[in-house]
């Protein structure tokens, strides 16, 4: 596991060991999807080995308390990186994300965006970073309703 400068073991780079079988225990609660740690995008290298191949999630902070079926419709198979385009400084992650694309050969890319207009800021460096890897990457982008319903 590699550290960051900071040296919080909360920042320290896992896979996270996905149990066989049902998505749901005896008691009907519904396991987590996520594969890796850390989330947050500025804590992410792009040299972390969960990244190879993989499927890309970005989503922004927002989307996991506003769309219930979040780790069933979105996070399974893939990668999650998250964010937020208003109150993070995003000015890296553009650079960040081509770097994680360029780096990863990542075979496509997801953003989950909620549908209030400071969130297509996130589509729109998602949209600039595959640009810039120089990869032919699948882009999709989801859009969330404030009322936790996806958008057509």
């Amino acid at each position: 596991m590699s550290n960051l400068a900071c040296g919080c073991p909360g920042s320290q780079v896992r896979t996270l060991e996905k149990k066989t079988g049902s998505n749901a225990d005896p008691s009907g609660r519904i396991s987590s999807e996520l594969r890796q740690w850390p989330t947050q995008l500025q804590l992410v290298p792009p040299s972390a080995p969960w990244l190879k191949n993989a499927a890309l999630l970005i989503a922004a902070d927002c989307v996991p308390f506003a769309y219930a079926e979040f780790h069933r419709d979105f996070i399974k198979d893939k990668v999650l990186v998250n964010a937020c385009p208003k109150l993070d400084d995003s000015s890296s992650y553009v650079d960040k994300l081509a770097a994680i694309i360029a780096q990863n050969d990542i075979a496509s890319v997801t953003v989950a965006i909620m549908e209030v207009p400071c969130c297509r800021g996130l589509a729109m460096l998602a949209q600039q970073a595959v640009a810039q890897s120089g990869k032919e990457v699948k882009l999709d982008i989801a859009v969330i309703g404030v009322d936790g319903e996806r958008r057509p």
